[in-house]
């Protein structure tokens, strides 16, 4: 039976990276996206090149009053296009950011980030969790920054954090169920994340650069085929990890 995968976030970056890769080892796709929707009919164009099935939704993750809404859309998607009443792989991997000192944070910067990135994945998984399959897998984007600190990012990399916590509570509550749970924590990346800051500002590209023991920093493509064979038989038994991928960040 073909797997079919949901990425949140999937119209650009990381996620459209992940999309395409966890594709081309033979899943199909169902994709969100908060605004653009032109960018996610794109990755679906992709995918379906590809020969997989995949369909793209819009979904604001940070707004924990449309998951239910969502998961029921989810459910008649599934029966239309699949016959089926599940889906096997969850990445939630939708996310924004937000620079600014703990000095100088406001309070809706830092309510928008956790809901976004703590609280969105903490109830977009429980209202998906009647959907996933028993024996499926959960990937949760986490960040560098849970690890080492660079000046703007603490709320971000708190929010982070959470996510890294939850992640091993849910790989404890779902066992039961075969469902493995880790956490990707990418370094600084090449993408529009914080307005674009690691890939158009030289300067902070080569700070971040010159604390990478590779010597640069990441592109999409660094991340979405290790977050493809995290979901793979290969790796069938990791399971309530935090695995960073960042060339040695800060080593």
């Amino acid at each position: 039976m073909t797997r079919i995968a949901l990425v949140t976030g999937a119209s650009r970056g990381l996620g459209r990276s992940a999309a395409r890769h966890i594709a081309q080892r033979g899943s199909d796709l169902i994709l969100t996206y908060q605004n653009r929707a032109e960018d996610a009919a794109a990755v679906v164009e992709e995918i379906e090149a590809m020969g997989r099935k995949a369909l793209a939704f819009q979904l604001d993750t940070g707004d924990v009053a449309t998951f239910a809404p969502f998961a029921e859309t989810l459910r008649g998607a599934l029966r239309r296009t699949w016959q089926r009443d599940t889906f096997d792989h969850l990445v939630n991997n939708a996310g924004h950011g937000d620079h600014a000192l703990i000095a100088d944070t406001t309070e809706a910067q830092f309510d928008r980030l956790v809901d976004v990135h703590f609280k969105g994945v903490y109830f977009l998984t429980q209202a998906l969790l009647p959907l996933l399959a028993d024996g499926g897998r959960i990937v949760n984007l986490s960040s560098g920054l849970t690890r080492v600190s660079f000046p703007g990012y603490a709320a971000y990399a708190a929010a982070k954090g959470a996510v890294e916590v939850l992640s091993l509570y849910l790989a404890k509550e779902l066992g039961s169920r075969g469902i493995a749970v880790n956490t990707v924590a990418p370094g600084a990346i090449e993408t529009d994340f914080g307005g674009g800051a690691v890939r158009d500002n030289p300067e902070i590209n080569r700070v971040f650069a010159s604390m990478t023991a590779l010597g640069r920093v990441g592109v999409p493509d660094d991340i979405g085929p290790m977050i493809a064979s995290l979901l793979s038989e290969d790796n069938r038994w990791i399971n309530a990890q935090r695995i960073e991928v960042s060339g040695g960040q800060a080593i």
